[in-house]
């Protein structure tokens, strides 16, 4: 069996109340309504396609399944927060609260990459009623640090806001040059980037610009405690896999060990972004647990 990604999704935006989160959304045409919809979460300044290959690799192992990939807020084809606003870690899990409200999917799978896997294992210990299983890849505990470094955190983020607000955008010459520009940050092939370049840039008169908000770049004015990032971890109750690459990040490696158990974690070939270099496997490894749920 096989697909092609134009003729498994729909491209479509939620209001909520700051502007449109954009999502795709593969809704079959007889969906299992005993199977969870499977929730897509990206990664810091990718998009809804960095699932592309993964999503076309599930459909062929449960084609009655629906997914949704979502662009966060300020990513892809969603709209930016209005001027003075910023993205706070937290402010991106009301945000796919209300996502999942306005499109019925209660009883969901989440499968989130980095950033898209803090926001998952969150969700999941908050809202544990909704969350049938969860899938992080690159990415387990939430992002934290010392208190003793808050002081420091808001001088950081202050400065940074400045010097975004007084830089121009940049643009390239060529969709050829923001492939090539992604090639050599995530170590990937121009085929396994070409999906997100795409979605994540604009032609304005001649010259490319990435969509996503600059604000992004922003750094982070708040961040948990370790207490805080562990005792979110603590609480995840559903079934649970964790996902890394070969080449990833090596402080993920332990991570995890005083939280799961070593079946529950399965190491693949690749980097950062090994759900786009092994999307059989990955797909293979959330249909799997799709089937114990």
């Amino acid at each position: 069996m096989s697909f092609s990604l134009s003729e498994c999704h729909i491209n479509k935006k939620v209001q909520l109340e700051w502007g449109s989160l954009a999502y795709r959304d593969y809704q079959p045409a007889q969906a299992d309504l005993n199977t969870p919809t499977v929730v897509f979460l990206h990664g810091w300044l990718d998009n809804a396609a960095s699932f592309d290959s993964t999503i076309v690799e599930l459909i062929k192992l449960l084609p009655n399944i629906r997914c949704i990939a979502v662009d966060l807020a300020g990513h892809g084809w969603s709209d930016h927060k209005s001027i003075g606003q910023y993205y706070g870690f937290h402010e991106y899990l009301d945000d796919f609260s209300q996502l999942l409200s306005k499109l019925s999917a209660n009883r969901c799978l989440i499968v989130g990459h980095s950033l898209g896997a803090l926001l998952a294992s969150c969700y999941s210990a908050a809202f544990p009623e909704h969350v049938m299983g969860l899938v992080q890849i690159e990415g387990f505990l939430p992002i934290a640090e010392n208190p003793d470094n808050h002081a420091t955190r808001i001088r950081q983020a202050v400065i940074s806001r400045q010097r975004i607000r007084q830089k121009s955008q940049k643009s390239m010459d060529s969709f050829a040059s923001a492939i090539a520009k992604r090639t050599r940050a995530n170590q990937l092939t121009p085929e396994q980037i070409t999906p997100l370049v795409a979605r994540g840039t604009v032609e304005l008169e001649g010259r490319w610009f990435w969509r996503h908000d600059r604000r992004l770049l922003a750094e982070s004015i708040y961040r948990m405690s370790p207490e805080h990032a562990q005792a979110i971890v603590e609480q995840v109750q559903c079934p649970w896999i964790l996902i890394l690459g070969s080449q990833g990040y090596p402080t993920l490696k332990s991570q995890w060990k005083s939280y799961l158990d070593a079946d529950k974690v399965v190491t693949i070939n690749g980097g950062h972004h090994c759900h786009l270099e092994q999307p059989q496997q990955v797909a293979a490894i959330i249909s799997g647990l799709v089937n114990k749920i």
